[in-house]
Protein backbone atom coordinates (compact mmCIF):
# COMPACT_ATOMS: atom_id res chain seq x y z
CA UNK A 1 0.00 0.00 0.00
CA UNK A 2 1.21 3.53 -0.76
CA UNK A 3 -0.75 6.64 0.24
CA UNK A 4 -3.86 4.51 0.65
CA UNK A 5 -3.64 2.95 -2.82
CA UNK A 6 -3.27 -0.72 -3.58
CA UNK A 7 -0.64 -0.83 -6.29
CA UNK A 8 -1.86 -3.17 -8.98
CA UNK A 9 -2.50 -3.22 -12.71
CA UNK A 10 -5.83 -1.43 -12.76
CA UNK A 11 -6.79 1.55 -14.87
CA UNK A 12 -6.79 5.00 -13.29
CA UNK A 13 -7.75 8.35 -14.81
CA UNK A 14 -5.49 10.90 -13.14
CA UNK A 15 -5.28 13.69 -15.74
CA UNK A 16 -7.14 15.39 -18.55
CA UNK A 17 -7.80 13.11 -21.55
CA UNK A 18 -6.19 10.11 -19.79
CA UNK A 19 -2.51 10.86 -20.39
CA UNK A 20 -0.05 13.72 -20.86
CA UNK A 21 -0.15 13.14 -24.62
CA UNK A 22 -3.89 13.96 -24.36
CA UNK A 23 -4.80 11.02 -26.61
CA UNK A 24 -8.24 10.63 -25.05
CA UNK A 25 -8.03 6.84 -25.16
CA UNK A 26 -8.44 4.12 -22.54
CA UNK A 27 -7.25 0.94 -24.24
CA UNK A 28 -7.77 -1.23 -21.16
CA UNK A 29 -11.58 -1.31 -21.23
CA UNK A 30 -12.59 -4.99 -21.21
CA UNK A 31 -16.25 -4.68 -20.19
CA UNK A 32 -17.93 -2.29 -22.62
CA UNK A 33 -18.12 -3.39 -26.26
CA UNK A 34 -20.01 -2.10 -29.31
CA UNK A 35 -22.32 -5.10 -28.96
CA UNK A 36 -23.44 -4.51 -25.37
CA UNK A 37 -23.43 -0.70 -25.54
CA UNK A 38 -25.83 -0.86 -28.52
CA UNK A 39 -28.16 -3.21 -26.66
CA UNK A 40 -30.85 -2.69 -24.04
CA UNK A 41 -28.26 -3.74 -21.46
CA UNK A 42 -26.65 -0.27 -21.46
CA UNK A 43 -28.01 2.87 -19.79
CA UNK A 44 -27.74 5.24 -16.86
CA UNK A 45 -26.98 3.51 -13.57
CA UNK A 46 -27.02 6.39 -11.10
CA UNK A 47 -26.48 10.09 -10.47
CA UNK A 48 -24.89 12.07 -7.68
CA UNK A 49 -25.91 15.65 -6.89
CA UNK A 50 -23.17 18.27 -6.48
CA UNK A 51 -23.26 21.96 -5.57
CA UNK A 52 -22.29 23.55 -8.91
CA UNK A 53 -21.66 23.11 -12.60
CA UNK A 54 -19.05 20.50 -13.53
CA UNK A 55 -16.72 22.02 -16.13
CA UNK A 56 -13.75 19.93 -15.06
CA UNK A 57 -13.33 16.38 -16.35
CA UNK A 58 -13.92 13.78 -13.61
CA UNK A 59 -10.91 11.76 -12.41
CA UNK A 60 -10.80 8.16 -11.14
CA UNK A 61 -8.69 6.13 -8.71
CA UNK A 62 -9.33 2.41 -8.11
CA UNK A 63 -9.20 0.57 -4.79
CA UNK A 64 -8.57 3.62 -2.65
CA UNK A 65 -8.64 3.21 1.13
CA UNK A 66 -10.87 5.87 2.71
CA UNK A 67 -10.40 6.39 6.48
CA UNK A 68 -13.16 4.62 8.44
CA UNK A 69 -15.06 3.89 5.19
CA UNK A 70 -13.23 0.95 3.66
CA UNK A 71 -11.82 0.59 0.16
CA UNK A 72 -13.59 2.07 -2.87
CA UNK A 73 -13.18 2.79 -6.52
CA UNK A 74 -13.40 6.58 -6.35
CA UNK A 75 -14.60 9.21 -8.83
CA UNK A 76 -13.49 12.80 -8.16
CA UNK A 77 -15.74 15.69 -9.23
CA UNK A 78 -14.81 19.40 -9.15
CA UNK A 79 -17.42 22.18 -9.33
CA UNK A 80 -17.75 25.90 -9.98
CA UNK A 81 -18.86 26.25 -6.35
CA UNK A 82 -15.19 25.69 -5.43
CA UNK A 83 -15.87 22.14 -4.27
CA UNK A 84 -14.16 18.80 -4.76
CA UNK A 85 -16.16 15.62 -4.15
CA UNK A 86 -15.01 12.03 -3.82
CA UNK A 87 -17.82 9.52 -4.54
CA UNK A 88 -17.91 5.76 -4.68
CA UNK A 89 -17.61 5.20 -8.44
CA UNK A 90 -19.96 2.22 -8.59
CA UNK A 91 -22.81 2.82 -6.14
CA UNK A 92 -25.08 5.53 -4.75
CA UNK A 93 -26.92 3.38 -2.22
CA UNK A 94 -26.62 3.06 1.54
CA UNK A 95 -23.51 4.76 2.88
CA UNK A 96 -22.49 5.56 -0.71
CA UNK A 97 -25.49 7.88 -1.15
CA UNK A 98 -23.27 10.56 0.43
CA UNK A 99 -19.82 11.64 -0.69
CA UNK A 100 -16.86 9.75 0.71
CA UNK A 101 -15.55 13.24 1.36
CA UNK A 102 -16.31 16.80 0.24
CA UNK A 103 -13.77 19.62 0.33
CA UNK A 104 -15.10 23.21 0.19
CA UNK A 105 -12.14 25.23 -1.04
CA UNK A 106 -13.69 28.49 0.19
CA UNK A 107 -13.47 27.27 3.80
CA UNK A 108 -10.74 28.63 6.12
CA UNK A 109 -9.43 25.05 6.45
CA UNK A 110 -8.46 25.36 2.78
CA UNK A 111 -6.78 28.75 3.15
CA UNK A 112 -9.70 31.04 2.33
CA UNK A 113 -10.76 34.04 4.40
CA UNK A 114 -14.05 33.77 6.31
CA UNK A 115 -16.99 34.51 4.02
CA UNK A 116 -15.12 33.66 0.81
CA UNK A 117 -17.32 32.81 -2.19
CA UNK A 118 -16.93 31.80 -5.83
CA UNK A 119 -16.95 34.79 -8.20
CA UNK A 120 -19.97 36.17 -10.08
CA UNK A 121 -18.32 37.32 -13.30
CA UNK A 122 -21.49 38.94 -14.66
CA UNK A 123 -21.42 41.36 -11.73
CA UNK A 124 -17.65 41.83 -11.79
CA UNK A 125 -16.84 42.06 -15.52
CA UNK A 126 -20.18 41.71 -17.36
CA UNK A 127 -18.95 38.32 -18.58
CA UNK A 128 -21.53 35.52 -18.81
CA UNK A 129 -19.24 32.84 -20.21
CA UNK A 130 -19.53 30.84 -16.97
CA UNK A 131 -22.56 31.46 -14.74
CA UNK A 132 -23.87 31.73 -12.11
CA UNK A 133 -20.42 31.49 -10.48
CA UNK A 134 -16.79 30.83 -11.38
CA UNK A 135 -14.87 28.75 -8.87
CA UNK A 136 -12.87 25.62 -9.67
CA UNK A 137 -13.04 25.38 -13.48
CA UNK A 138 -10.01 23.43 -14.66
CA UNK A 139 -9.48 19.68 -14.56
CA UNK A 140 -7.28 18.79 -11.55
CA UNK A 141 -4.44 16.31 -11.70
CA UNK A 142 -3.69 13.38 -9.36
CA UNK A 143 -0.32 12.02 -8.27
CA UNK A 144 -1.04 8.44 -7.22
CA UNK A 145 2.46 7.96 -5.83
CA UNK A 146 1.86 10.57 -3.14
CA UNK A 147 -1.92 10.29 -2.98
CA UNK A 148 -2.41 13.96 -3.89
CA UNK A 149 -4.96 15.76 -6.05
CA UNK A 150 -3.89 19.25 -7.20
CA UNK A 151 -6.78 21.68 -7.73
CA UNK A 152 -7.00 25.36 -8.68
CA UNK A 153 -9.67 27.55 -7.03
CA UNK A 154 -10.93 31.10 -7.64
CA UNK A 155 -12.74 33.11 -4.99
CA UNK A 156 -13.74 36.55 -3.80
CA UNK A 157 -12.59 37.33 -0.28
CA UNK A 158 -13.07 40.61 1.57
CA UNK A 159 -13.41 42.46 -1.73
CA UNK A 160 -10.33 40.88 -3.29
CA UNK A 161 -9.96 38.09 -5.86
CA UNK A 162 -7.74 35.09 -5.19
CA UNK A 163 -6.51 32.11 -7.22
CA UNK A 164 -5.03 29.25 -5.20
CA UNK A 165 -3.28 25.99 -5.89
CA UNK A 166 -4.40 23.27 -3.47
CA UNK A 167 -2.81 19.90 -2.70
CA UNK A 168 -5.48 17.63 -1.18
CA UNK A 169 -5.06 14.14 0.20
CA UNK A 170 -7.11 11.91 -2.11
CA UNK A 171 -8.18 9.69 0.79
CA UNK A 172 -9.89 12.41 2.85
CA UNK A 173 -9.72 15.79 1.05
CA UNK A 174 -7.59 17.37 3.76
CA UNK A 175 -5.14 20.05 2.65
CA UNK A 176 -1.55 18.83 2.63
CA UNK A 177 1.24 20.90 4.13
CA UNK A 178 2.37 23.46 3.06
CA UNK A 179 -0.65 24.18 0.87
CA UNK A 180 -2.53 25.98 -0.35
CA UNK A 181 -0.64 28.80 -2.07
CA UNK A 182 -2.08 31.94 -3.63
CA UNK A 183 -1.12 32.56 -7.25
CA UNK A 184 0.97 35.73 -7.60
CA UNK A 185 3.60 36.91 -10.09
CA UNK A 186 5.17 40.00 -11.64
CA UNK A 187 7.32 39.91 -14.77
CA UNK A 188 9.10 42.57 -16.84
CA UNK A 189 6.71 44.05 -19.38
CA UNK A 190 5.16 47.22 -20.72
CA UNK A 191 1.65 46.03 -21.52
CA UNK A 192 -1.53 47.67 -20.25
CA UNK A 193 -1.62 47.32 -16.49
CA UNK A 194 2.16 47.41 -16.03
CA UNK A 195 3.86 49.67 -13.47
CA UNK A 196 7.48 50.80 -13.70
CA UNK A 197 8.23 48.18 -16.32
CA UNK A 198 6.68 45.31 -14.36
CA UNK A 199 3.47 43.47 -15.27
CA UNK A 200 1.57 41.83 -12.41
CA UNK A 201 -0.76 38.85 -12.64
CA UNK A 202 -4.31 40.25 -12.33
CA UNK A 203 -6.43 37.66 -10.46
CA UNK A 204 -9.76 39.23 -11.45
CA UNK A 205 -9.10 39.22 -15.19
CA UNK A 206 -7.37 35.84 -15.48
CA UNK A 207 -9.08 32.43 -15.66
CA UNK A 208 -7.42 29.04 -15.18
CA UNK A 209 -9.43 27.29 -17.90
CA UNK A 210 -6.95 24.60 -19.09
CA UNK A 211 -6.49 21.43 -17.09
CA UNK A 212 -3.47 21.11 -14.84
CA UNK A 213 -0.31 19.33 -15.99
CA UNK A 214 1.91 17.28 -13.65
CA UNK A 215 5.30 16.66 -15.21
CA UNK A 216 8.61 15.64 -13.60
CA UNK A 217 7.56 16.81 -10.15
CA UNK A 218 6.18 20.15 -11.31
CA UNK A 219 2.53 21.25 -11.50
CA UNK A 220 1.74 23.64 -14.37
CA UNK A 221 -1.26 26.00 -14.42
CA UNK A 222 -2.23 28.02 -17.52
CA UNK A 223 -4.43 31.11 -17.69
CA UNK A 224 -6.51 33.06 -20.16
CA UNK A 225 -9.15 35.76 -19.62
CA UNK A 226 -12.84 36.24 -18.89
CA UNK A 227 -14.59 37.31 -22.14
CA UNK A 228 -11.35 38.98 -23.35
CA UNK A 229 -11.80 41.77 -20.80
CA UNK A 230 -8.46 43.64 -20.60
CA UNK A 231 -5.91 43.72 -19.19
CA UNK A 232 -5.38 40.03 -19.90
CA UNK A 233 -2.59 37.80 -21.12
CA UNK A 234 -1.61 34.16 -21.34
CA UNK A 235 0.22 33.02 -18.20
CA UNK A 236 1.87 29.69 -17.38
CA UNK A 237 2.97 28.95 -13.80
CA UNK A 238 5.24 26.16 -12.58
CA UNK A 239 5.03 24.96 -8.96
CA UNK A 240 7.05 22.32 -7.16
CA UNK A 241 4.60 19.46 -6.56
CA UNK A 242 6.17 18.56 -3.19
CA UNK A 243 6.63 22.02 -1.66
CA UNK A 244 4.26 24.19 -3.74
CA UNK A 245 7.13 26.64 -4.18
CA UNK A 246 6.81 28.71 -7.33
CA UNK A 247 9.53 27.59 -9.75
CA UNK A 248 8.89 29.81 -12.79
CA UNK A 249 6.34 31.98 -14.60
CA UNK A 250 5.91 32.62 -18.32
CA UNK A 251 3.75 35.24 -20.06
CA UNK A 252 2.77 35.13 -23.73
CA UNK A 253 2.43 38.88 -24.40
CA UNK A 254 4.49 40.89 -21.87
CA UNK A 255 4.49 44.01 -24.03
CA UNK A 256 1.19 43.50 -25.83
CA UNK A 257 -2.25 42.11 -25.19
CA UNK A 258 -4.23 38.88 -24.86
CA UNK A 259 -2.61 35.68 -26.19
CA UNK A 260 -4.60 33.71 -23.62
CA UNK A 261 -4.15 29.98 -23.03
CA UNK A 262 -7.63 28.45 -22.75
CA UNK A 263 -7.97 25.49 -25.18
CA UNK A 264 -11.65 24.91 -24.26
CA UNK A 265 -10.42 23.29 -21.07
CA UNK A 266 -7.78 21.00 -22.58
CA UNK A 267 -4.60 20.69 -20.54
CA UNK A 268 -1.11 21.42 -21.94
CA UNK A 269 0.38 18.29 -23.48
CA UNK A 270 3.83 16.91 -22.66
CA UNK A 271 6.11 14.26 -24.13
CA UNK A 272 8.68 11.94 -22.58
CA UNK A 273 11.45 14.45 -23.22
CA UNK A 274 9.74 16.91 -20.89
CA UNK A 275 8.66 19.28 -23.66
CA UNK A 276 5.31 21.04 -23.19
CA UNK A 277 2.92 21.96 -26.00
CA UNK A 278 0.00 24.38 -25.91
CA UNK A 279 -1.89 26.92 -28.02
CA UNK A 280 -2.47 30.64 -27.52
CA UNK A 281 -5.38 32.86 -28.54
CA UNK A 282 -5.83 36.11 -30.40
CA UNK A 283 -3.57 38.99 -29.45
CA UNK A 284 -0.35 40.77 -30.29
CA UNK A 285 2.36 39.34 -32.52
CA UNK A 286 5.20 41.13 -34.29
CA UNK A 287 6.77 39.09 -37.13
CA UNK A 288 9.77 41.43 -37.12
CA UNK A 289 10.80 40.40 -33.61
CA UNK A 290 13.71 37.96 -33.37
CA UNK A 291 13.25 36.12 -31.15
CA UNK A 292 9.55 36.76 -30.78
CA UNK A 293 8.32 37.86 -27.37
CA UNK A 294 4.63 38.41 -28.25
CA UNK A 295 3.29 34.92 -28.95
CA UNK A 296 -0.43 35.05 -29.64
CA UNK A 297 -2.24 32.71 -32.09
CA UNK A 298 0.58 30.23 -31.79
CA UNK A 299 1.45 26.64 -31.08
CA UNK A 300 4.19 26.82 -28.44
CA UNK A 301 6.83 24.29 -27.47
CA UNK A 302 8.13 25.01 -23.98
CA UNK A 303 10.40 23.32 -21.45
CA UNK A 304 11.47 23.85 -17.87
CA UNK A 305 15.26 24.02 -17.71
CA UNK A 306 17.80 26.15 -15.97
CA UNK A 307 15.22 27.02 -13.35
CA UNK A 308 12.74 28.61 -15.73
CA UNK A 309 10.17 28.00 -18.46
CA UNK A 310 11.80 28.49 -21.86
CA UNK A 311 10.34 28.85 -25.36
CA UNK A 312 12.00 26.19 -27.51
CA UNK A 313 9.95 26.61 -30.67
CA UNK A 314 6.72 28.08 -32.00
CA UNK A 315 4.42 28.11 -35.02
CA UNK A 316 2.18 30.96 -36.20
CA UNK A 317 -0.32 30.36 -39.06
CA UNK A 318 0.34 32.30 -42.25
CA UNK A 319 -3.08 34.00 -41.94
CA UNK A 320 -2.74 35.04 -38.31
CA UNK A 321 -3.87 38.59 -39.14
CA UNK A 322 -7.15 37.27 -40.51
CA UNK A 323 -7.55 34.91 -37.57
CA UNK A 324 -7.13 37.88 -35.21
CA UNK A 325 -9.55 40.04 -37.16
CA UNK A 326 -12.32 37.42 -37.13
CA UNK A 327 -11.73 35.98 -33.64
CA UNK A 328 -10.68 32.61 -35.06
CA UNK A 329 -7.90 31.87 -32.64
CA UNK A 330 -5.93 28.65 -32.30
CA UNK A 331 -6.44 28.36 -28.55
CA UNK A 332 -9.97 27.04 -28.86
CA UNK A 333 -8.23 23.71 -29.54
CA UNK A 334 -5.94 21.55 -27.46
CA UNK A 335 -2.78 19.78 -28.64
CA UNK A 336 -2.74 16.00 -29.23
CA UNK A 337 0.65 14.27 -29.32
CA UNK A 338 0.45 11.27 -31.62
CA UNK A 339 2.18 7.94 -31.03
CA UNK A 340 5.42 7.42 -32.94
CA UNK A 341 4.81 7.33 -36.69
CA UNK A 342 6.73 5.78 -39.59
CA UNK A 343 8.59 7.98 -42.03
CA UNK A 344 10.74 11.08 -41.69
CA UNK A 345 8.58 12.66 -38.96
CA UNK A 346 8.21 10.07 -36.19
CA UNK A 347 7.17 12.56 -33.49
CA UNK A 348 4.15 14.61 -34.47
CA UNK A 349 1.31 16.60 -32.97
CA UNK A 350 -2.08 17.59 -34.30
CA UNK A 351 -4.23 20.60 -33.45
CA UNK A 352 -7.16 22.58 -34.88
CA UNK A 353 -8.69 25.92 -33.87
CA UNK A 354 -11.78 27.98 -34.57
CA UNK A 355 -11.08 28.25 -38.31
CA UNK A 356 -11.33 24.46 -38.59
CA UNK A 357 -7.95 23.94 -40.27
CA UNK A 358 -6.09 20.85 -39.04
CA UNK A 359 -2.35 21.29 -38.51
CA UNK A 360 0.05 18.34 -38.31
CA UNK A 361 3.53 19.27 -37.08
CA UNK A 362 6.84 17.65 -36.26
CA UNK A 363 7.24 18.30 -32.57
CA UNK A 364 11.02 17.84 -32.74
CA UNK A 365 11.10 20.93 -34.97
CA UNK A 366 7.70 22.50 -35.54
CA UNK A 367 8.59 24.19 -38.84
CA UNK A 368 11.09 23.40 -41.59
CA UNK A 369 14.12 25.64 -41.33
CA UNK A 370 12.61 27.20 -38.20
CA UNK A 371 10.37 29.29 -40.43
CA UNK A 372 7.97 29.96 -37.59
CA UNK A 373 5.72 32.09 -39.79
CA UNK A 374 5.39 31.64 -43.55
CA UNK A 375 5.05 35.34 -44.28
CA UNK A 376 3.22 36.39 -47.46
CA UNK A 377 2.30 32.76 -48.11
CA UNK A 378 -1.01 31.25 -49.17
CA UNK A 379 -0.62 28.23 -46.89
CA UNK A 380 1.65 26.83 -44.20
CA UNK A 381 4.06 24.86 -46.35
CA UNK A 382 6.70 24.70 -43.61
CA UNK A 383 4.80 22.13 -41.51
CA UNK A 384 4.22 18.42 -42.15
CA UNK A 385 0.58 18.76 -43.25
CA UNK A 386 -2.23 21.28 -43.34
CA UNK A 387 -5.89 20.45 -44.07
CA UNK A 388 -7.60 23.81 -44.62
CA UNK A 389 -11.18 24.04 -43.34
CA UNK A 390 -11.37 20.30 -42.73
CA UNK A 391 -13.75 21.12 -39.86
CA UNK A 392 -16.33 23.82 -39.36
CA UNK A 393 -14.57 24.81 -36.15
CA UNK A 394 -12.84 23.17 -33.21
CA UNK A 395 -13.50 23.79 -29.54
CA UNK A 396 -11.64 21.23 -27.47
CA UNK A 397 -9.72 18.05 -28.09
CA UNK A 398 -9.47 15.47 -30.82
CA UNK A 399 -8.73 11.88 -29.77
CA UNK A 400 -6.55 9.08 -31.14
CA UNK A 401 -7.08 5.33 -31.40
CA UNK A 402 -5.69 2.54 -33.57
CA UNK A 403 -4.39 4.67 -36.42
CA UNK A 404 -7.25 7.17 -36.50
CA UNK A 405 -7.77 10.71 -35.21
CA UNK A 406 -11.28 11.84 -34.28
CA UNK A 407 -12.59 15.41 -34.36
CA UNK A 408 -16.02 16.81 -33.50
CA UNK A 409 -16.21 20.48 -34.38
CA UNK A 410 -18.98 22.96 -33.79
CA UNK A 411 -21.80 22.91 -36.36
CA UNK A 412 -20.18 19.80 -37.78
CA UNK A 413 -20.33 16.02 -37.69
CA UNK A 414 -18.00 13.67 -35.83
CA UNK A 415 -15.16 12.84 -38.24
CA UNK A 416 -12.51 10.12 -38.26
CA UNK A 417 -9.28 10.67 -40.24
CA UNK A 418 -6.83 7.84 -40.82
CA UNK A 419 -3.07 8.05 -40.28
CA UNK A 420 -0.90 6.43 -42.95
CA UNK A 421 2.86 6.85 -43.25
CA UNK A 422 2.70 9.62 -40.70
CA UNK A 423 0.13 11.85 -42.40
CA UNK A 424 -3.64 12.20 -42.15
CA UNK A 425 -6.10 11.24 -44.84
CA UNK A 426 -7.20 14.37 -46.69
CA UNK A 427 -10.85 13.49 -46.14
CA UNK A 428 -12.61 11.66 -43.30
CA UNK A 429 -12.74 7.88 -43.56
CA UNK A 430 -16.08 7.95 -41.73
CA UNK A 431 -18.45 10.57 -40.34
CA UNK A 432 -21.44 10.55 -38.04
CA UNK A 433 -24.93 11.15 -39.33
CA UNK A 434 -25.55 13.49 -36.40
CA UNK A 435 -24.49 17.14 -36.56
CA UNK A 436 -23.19 18.78 -33.40
CA UNK A 437 -24.11 22.47 -33.03
CA UNK A 438 -21.67 24.84 -31.31
CA UNK A 439 -19.46 24.02 -29.49
CA UNK A 440 -19.21 20.52 -30.95
CA UNK A 441 -17.99 17.85 -28.55
CA UNK A 442 -14.94 16.61 -26.72
CA UNK A 443 -14.16 12.95 -27.37
CA UNK A 444 -13.11 9.90 -25.38
CA UNK A 445 -12.30 6.49 -26.82
CA UNK A 446 -12.61 3.20 -24.96
CA UNK A 447 -11.18 -0.04 -26.33
CA UNK A 448 -9.61 -3.36 -25.41
CA UNK A 449 -6.28 -2.83 -27.11
CA UNK A 450 -7.00 -2.55 -30.83
CA UNK A 451 -10.47 -4.13 -30.55
CA UNK A 452 -13.93 -3.07 -29.41
CA UNK A 453 -13.25 0.62 -29.97
CA UNK A 454 -16.04 3.03 -28.98
CA UNK A 455 -16.04 6.80 -29.49
CA UNK A 456 -17.91 8.69 -26.75
CA UNK A 457 -19.16 12.27 -27.08
CA UNK A 458 -21.29 14.66 -25.04
CA UNK A 459 -23.43 17.10 -27.02
CA UNK A 460 -23.69 20.32 -24.98
CA UNK A 461 -25.27 22.94 -27.26
CA UNK A 462 -28.33 23.07 -24.95
CA UNK A 463 -26.21 24.88 -22.31
CA UNK A 464 -27.78 28.12 -23.58
CA UNK A 465 -31.41 26.98 -23.37
CA UNK A 466 -31.27 25.16 -20.02
CA UNK A 467 -31.61 21.86 -21.86
CA UNK A 468 -29.98 18.51 -21.15
CA UNK A 469 -26.64 17.22 -22.29
CA UNK A 470 -26.64 14.16 -24.54
CA UNK A 471 -24.21 11.24 -24.26
CA UNK A 472 -23.56 9.34 -27.50
CA UNK A 473 -21.47 6.29 -28.40
CA UNK A 474 -20.21 5.32 -31.87
CA UNK A 475 -18.38 2.37 -33.36
CA UNK A 476 -14.81 3.66 -33.50
CA UNK A 477 -14.11 1.63 -36.66
CA UNK A 478 -16.96 3.43 -38.45
CA UNK A 479 -18.44 6.44 -36.69
CA UNK A 480 -21.47 6.45 -38.99
CA UNK A 481 -22.70 3.63 -36.68
CA UNK A 482 -24.41 5.19 -33.69
CA UNK A 483 -24.50 2.68 -30.84
CA UNK A 484 -26.23 4.66 -28.10
CA UNK A 485 -27.81 8.06 -27.39
CA UNK A 486 -29.04 9.12 -23.97
CA UNK A 487 -32.09 10.97 -25.34
CA UNK A 488 -33.71 7.68 -26.34
CA UNK A 489 -34.83 7.11 -22.74
CA UNK A 490 -35.93 9.95 -20.40
CA UNK A 491 -34.29 8.23 -17.42
CA UNK A 492 -30.90 8.38 -19.19
CA UNK A 493 -30.77 12.20 -19.10
CA UNK A 494 -27.25 13.20 -17.90
CA UNK A 495 -28.47 16.55 -16.53
CA UNK A 496 -28.13 20.12 -17.73
CA UNK A 497 -25.58 20.70 -20.48
CA UNK A 498 -22.23 22.29 -19.62
CA UNK A 499 -19.89 23.48 -22.39
CA UNK A 500 -16.83 21.38 -23.22
CA UNK A 501 -17.85 18.49 -20.96
CA UNK A 502 -15.49 15.52 -21.26
CA UNK A 503 -16.78 11.99 -20.59
CA UNK A 504 -14.41 9.40 -19.15
CA UNK A 505 -14.74 5.64 -19.52
CA UNK A 506 -13.13 3.24 -17.05
CA UNK A 507 -13.89 -0.15 -15.54
CA UNK A 508 -17.11 -0.65 -17.51
CA UNK A 509 -18.64 2.72 -16.67
CA UNK A 510 -18.99 6.12 -18.32
CA UNK A 511 -18.89 9.27 -16.16
CA UNK A 512 -20.46 12.54 -17.35
CA UNK A 513 -20.32 15.85 -15.48
CA UNK A 514 -23.26 18.22 -15.93
CA UNK A 515 -25.08 21.11 -14.25
CA UNK A 516 -25.22 20.17 -10.58
CA UNK A 517 -24.66 16.46 -10.99
CA UNK A 518 -22.51 13.55 -12.05
CA UNK A 519 -24.19 10.77 -14.05
CA UNK A 520 -22.84 7.25 -14.37
CA UNK A 521 -23.62 4.85 -17.25
CA UNK A 522 -22.91 1.18 -17.71
CA UNK A 523 -24.46 -2.26 -18.09
CA UNK A 524 -27.82 -2.26 -16.32
CA UNK A 525 -27.14 -5.64 -14.76
CA UNK A 526 -24.64 -3.70 -12.61
CA UNK A 527 -27.22 -1.10 -11.64
CA UNK A 528 -27.73 -0.55 -7.89
CA UNK A 529 -31.24 0.18 -6.70
CA UNK A 530 -31.23 3.85 -5.89
CA UNK A 531 -33.40 6.91 -6.05
CA UNK A 532 -32.64 9.30 -8.91
CA UNK A 533 -32.45 13.06 -8.41
CA UNK A 534 -34.92 15.22 -10.26
CA UNK A 535 -34.35 15.51 -14.02
CA UNK A 536 -34.56 19.33 -13.95
CA UNK A 537 -31.45 21.00 -15.27
CA UNK A 538 -30.77 23.25 -12.22
CA UNK A 539 -29.01 25.90 -14.23
CA UNK A 540 -28.91 29.40 -15.62
CA UNK A 541 -28.00 29.99 -19.28
CA UNK A 542 -24.60 31.29 -20.28
CA UNK A 543 -23.61 32.26 -23.75
CA UNK A 544 -19.99 32.79 -24.60
CA UNK A 545 -16.61 31.12 -24.45
CA UNK A 546 -14.71 29.92 -22.52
Amino acid sequence: MLAGIELQAQTSVTTYHYDNSRTGQNTHETILTPANVSSAQFGKLLSQVVDGFVYAQPLYAPKLAIPDKGTHNVIFVTTEADSVYAFDADSSTGANASPLWHARLTDPSHGAAPGATPVNMVAELRCDAIVPAVGATSTPVIDLKTGTIYVESFSKERGHFVHRLHALDISDGIEKYPGPVAIHASLPGHAEGSTDGMLAFDPLHQLNRPGLLLLNGIVYLAYSSHCDRPPSHGWLFAYDAATLAQKSVFITTPNGFHGGIWMSGAAPAADQSGDIFLTTGNGSFDPAQTPATELSNSVLKLAFSGGKINVLDYFVPFNYVRLNRHDQDLSSGGVLLLPDQPGSHPHTLVVAGKEGTIYLMDRDQLTAGNQHLCKDCASDTQIVQELPHALESMFGMPAYWNGAVYFCGGSDVLKAFSLHNGVLSTAPISSSRETYPYPGANISVSANGNTNGIVWTVETDAYESNGPAMLRAYNASDVSQLLYASNRKPRDNPGGAVKFSVPIVVNGKVYVGAAGRLSVYGLLSDSPKSSEPSARSDRTPHRHSP
